[in-house]
């Protein structure tokens, strides 16, 4: 759905609530696209007028009291705004707020976001969560509101922004590892219990934010009357906070030995200088991918490369259909940079391939946006044909796996992938030149017997010395799901968790069972 559609949809649901929201459509077209959305007029200025210096406290809680109550509203009605910050919040002459711009706003209770080249990211930079950048495995939800709000209370109290950053992944990485100074450290005059709010307001994980904006309200009218009446400042983030919507918590439960031993191969990667190899083995329905995006985080922090590729069964008669996925995956990313990085990278590019890329370019038609136009190829014997290819794959490889700039490559579903690209895998895997790369293949160990043509491609690559990491994820123990469950209900008997945790864990380990968090 474009942002023109969302947000007459989403305006549409918040009638009378304290947002800019639809006064009347410019003609009778039967195409209401084609018509001007044309918005009340609010008398007022934006916040950001006045940033870059600090808000007094007492009106700054009037504002974000009334900032809660129209996130209230709008989460009650199933929308997430996902661009809050100054600019879009209009102070009237009341002293009311009014939210505006829902162009990025989605009506979904969850959405989930892949990582995504920044231009392409909706919200805006400074102000975004941390699962809302794609690259945090976690799903969008009526949190990511309460982040930036976060974000906005923290400028508006300190006169800065929580967190700098110069480019995207430097965004990136300050939302989703850096903690920043409480503000009462910035700003003496405000109180240490709207210190702890705001800190609660940007947790990195949005289970340890306030779960509704009525729990937020409630403890900003707790602080604003505390302050009013000189009271002593006993005070506790989240005591009147409750959640108004089943969530089930985001975090994985029981994969995190798999993750420290995928993230410590990556930073072996980057300290010996040399490559690792990893292959995860799962039944049918055991989740593989949400365990090896963790990985995400630390190549952010690492301003690194992460390509992905996922073979299909309904197209194993395509050669290297999931190779240019990844590589079309790389190209979203690099076009998003300046233009002395690109040329940079064409530079490095065409040195390396000395006139054979074409041979690529052939299969990724976008890669000549990022190289340039390639001289033909010399016509070669199929097998040198092939060879050459395969070569120009791991010279690709080697220009963009650097210390600088560490590359993780993630091949899903090793069990459906085609005879040509399974070649390609054994090449790049067992030659003495391999890129600096920490691969990662998974694949259904149930749908791989011995005669699958992956297994003789593993066995050549141990042939050949390559040493490969094997994890291998079961389904949750009873004392795993029992902890999923409790996050999930909190606060239930012994009662009713006991016996649900045994009945999900009993399904779990039946085949075709979602076993796995």
């Amino acid at each position: 759905m474009c942002s023109r559609q969302r947000r007459h949809c989403s305006l549409g649901r918040l009638h009378h609530v304290g947002y800019s929201g639809l006064q009347g459509t410019g003609d009778d077209s039967s195409d209401w696209l084609e018509r001007a959305l044309l918005l009340e007029k609010i008398q007022g200025e934006p916040l950001s007028e006045s940033s870059g210096r600090p808000l007094e406290v007492s009106p700054c809680l009037d504002v974000a009291i009334s900032l809660a109550s129209i996130l209230a509203e709008i989460h009650c009605r199933n929308v997430i705004h996902k661009d809050i910050k100054p600019s879009n919040i209009i102070l009237e002459s009341s002293g009311e707020a009014r939210l505006i711009d829902f162009g990025a706003a989605t009506l979904q209770k969850v959405e989930h976001l892949d990582a995504a080249p920044p231009h392409l990211i909706e919200g805006t930079l400074a102000y975004m969560s941390p699962e809302q950048t794609g690259r945090m495995n976690r799903a969008v939800d009526y949190r990511t509101d309460v982040y930036s709000l976060g974000v906005t209370l923290y400028e508006l109290l300190t006169g800065q922004r929580p967190f700098q950053g110069r480019d995207a992944l430097e965004w990136f990485h300050a939302h989703m590892a850096q903690n920043p100074r409480p503000p009462h450290e910035l700003n003496p005059s405000v109180p240490q219990a709207l210190s702890a709010i705001v800190a609660k307001l940007l947790a990195k994980v949005a289970e340890e934010r306030y779960q509704s904006a009525e729990g937020l309200k409630a403890d900003l009218e707790q602080c604003r009357d505390r302050l009013r009446q000189n009271a002593p400042e006993e005070f506790t983030a989240g005591a009147n906070d409750t959640p108004h919507q089943f969530q089930l918590p985001q975090r994985l439960y029981g994969r995190e030995t798999q993750v420290v031993t995928l993230i410590q191969g990556f930073e072996r990667v980057i300290s010996s200088g040399r490559p690792e190899r990893f292959l995860v083995s799962v039944y049918s329905g055991i989740g593989k991918s949400s365990v090896v995006h963790e990985l995400h985080r630390p190549v952010v922090q690492r301003r690194g490369f992460f390509l992905s590729g996922k073979f299909d069964q309904f197209q194993r008669d395509i050669p290297y259909a999931t190779l240019a996925q990844a590589i079309r995956g790389l190209m979203q990313q690099l076009l998003a940079g300046t233009d002395e990085e690109l040329a940079q990278w064409r530079e490095r590019l065409n040195r390396a391939w000395d006139g054979d890329g074409q041979a690529l370019v052939d299969l990724v038609p976008q890669l000549e946006v990022l190289a340039g136009k390639q001289p033909p190829l010399q016509e070669l014997s199929p097998g040198e044909a092939q060879y050459r290819f395969q070569r120009v794959v791991r010279q690709f490889l080697q220009v963009f796996a650097t210390p600088e700039h560490p590359l993780v490559v993630f091949l899903d579903d090793l069990q459906w992938a085609d005879l040509a690209s399974l070649q390609l895998i054994q090449q790049l895997l067992s030659q003495p030149e391999i890129p600096l790369v920490q691969w990662i293949g998974a694949y259904r160990d149930n749908e791989v017997n011995p005669s699958h043509p992956l297994t003789s491609v593993l066995e050549e690559v141990h042939k050949a010395g390559a040493r490969i990491t094997r994890i291998q994820l079961e389904p949750l123990s009873l004392e795993q799901v029992g902890q999923l469950v409790a996050d999930t209900l909190l606060g239930a008997s012994q009662d009713i968790a006991v016996p649900l945790s045994a009945l999900v864990h009993e399904k779990d380990a039946e085949p075709g069972w979602p076993a796995g968090a």
